[in-house]
């Protein structure tokens, strides 16, 4: 907003004004921004979720019994904090007009209002189904499809159902009317990814902050057509503005995360892990980067295969391939403290973000 409103009265370019023509400036204002309403709002907002809750979030019975113990009367929803901080720093400091920063926003915006249906409903009820799986999932279909159309829309002809491979520079698989099927699959599968990966105090908020870190970079370098073309990357128009959401994401969510580091203070919910994934999944079709995302993220990625594999083997055998999945389960009933594995996530996500830097390069 403050970009359009000086792009619109300010003719000189000159001056301090100028420096609002610069993304990297407007990023690290959006980092903050959305740092500062976070912490500002964080305990009120806490406060107003524990006399509305009172008992919490619902604690599943068949997970580790010390979450029963230690986890209940602990409010959830708390990813309504992380949107209001990401949305306010966004709107703030993007281009308005760029219709990439729409998709993303307003594709966050609809997985963010599936989880919270689910939340609502869990709380209501008092238990932990909330909107069946198939109500859910098809919202979350329907959503990353739309939003996987309005992407193709957006990017250049040449690229338009193309998907470009990581560490090689002229390899692109086209996927013609299927593009939009792999963008739905892609976008809904790592909003679903992030939710499995929310299990324990700040489990999934630092790896969300580190995959933002690495995408807000990608979007910038993939936007320039200077930088793309000396990495050789390939270049897509008006998604450098998108650096200006991640990195607002960044701040958001280093804002929750001093709430929600351990022991945590407030849940992100379904609310803020669907909403987050999907918008990191978003990003990563919009830049063509839907396979390095597979690589930043690959601590989601694991998480979730750890379920797949679980169920599929369970069907078949009657025997279990892991302790309790998702994954952080199974090391805990191993006897691992829950800073232990958290920190170690943590560990692994950092390698894993400087993995997908490497690919910019290594080609």
């Amino acid at each position: 907003m403050l970009f359009n409103l000086i792009a619109a009265h300010d003719t000189s370019h000159g001056g301090f004004f100028n420096l609002f023509h610069y993304l990297t400036f407007r990023s690290g204002c959006a980092c903050l921004t959305a740092l500062v309403i976070s912490l500002a709002l964080g305990n009120p907002f806490i406060a107003q979720l524990k006399r509305i809750q009172r008992e919490g979030q619902p604690i599943r019975t068949v997970g580790p019994e010390r979450h029963i113990l230690e986890k209940a009367g602990t409010p959830t929803m708390g990813g309504m904090l992380i949107l209001i901080a990401l949305f306010s720093a966004t709107l703030l400091w993007a281009d308005l007009t760029n219709g990439f920063v729409w998709a993303v926003m307003l594709t966050t915006a609809a997985f963010g209002a599936v989880g919270f249906a689910d939340d609502y409903l869990k709380l209501s009820k008092r238990n932990t189904t909330g909107v069946s799986k198939r109500t859910r999932l098809g919202c979350e279909f329907l959503a990353s499809l739309v939003a996987g159309i309005w992407l193709q829309y957006l990017t250049p002809p040449e690229l338009r159902n193309m998907v470009a491979f990581p560490f090689v520079k002229d390899v692109l698989l086209p996927l013609g009317y299927a593009f939009p099927i792999f963008a739905m699959i892609t976008i809904t599968g790592f909003g679903n990814a992030v939710n499995f990966t929310d299990g324990l105090d700040g489990l999934a908020i630092v790896p969300v902050v580190i995959a933002a870190l690495v995408f807000a970079l990608i979007s910038y370098l993939v936007g320039n057509h200077v930088f793309a073309d000396y990495l050789q990357l390939h270049p897509v128009p008006g998604t450098g503005e998108l650096a200006v959401f991640c990195a607002a994401l960044i701040g958001a969510g280093l804002g929750f995360l001093w709430f929600n580091a351990p022991p945590a203070a407030v849940f992100m919910g379904d609310t803020g892990s669907l909403s987050l994934g999907g918008a990191l999944g978003a990003v990563a079709v919009a830049t063509k980067h839907e396979l390095v995302l597979c690589i930043v993220g690959g601590v989601f990625v694991a998480e979730t295969l750890s379920v797949v594999i679980q169920i599929f083997w369970f069907k078949r055998t009657g025997r279990r391939v892991f302790l309790m999945a998702p994954l952080h389960h199974h090391f805990e009933k191993k006897g691992w403290q829950e800073p232990k594995i958290v920190i170690r996530f943590w560990i692994v996500s950092i390698v894993l973000g400087l993995c997908g830097l490497a690919t910019l390069k290594l080609r």
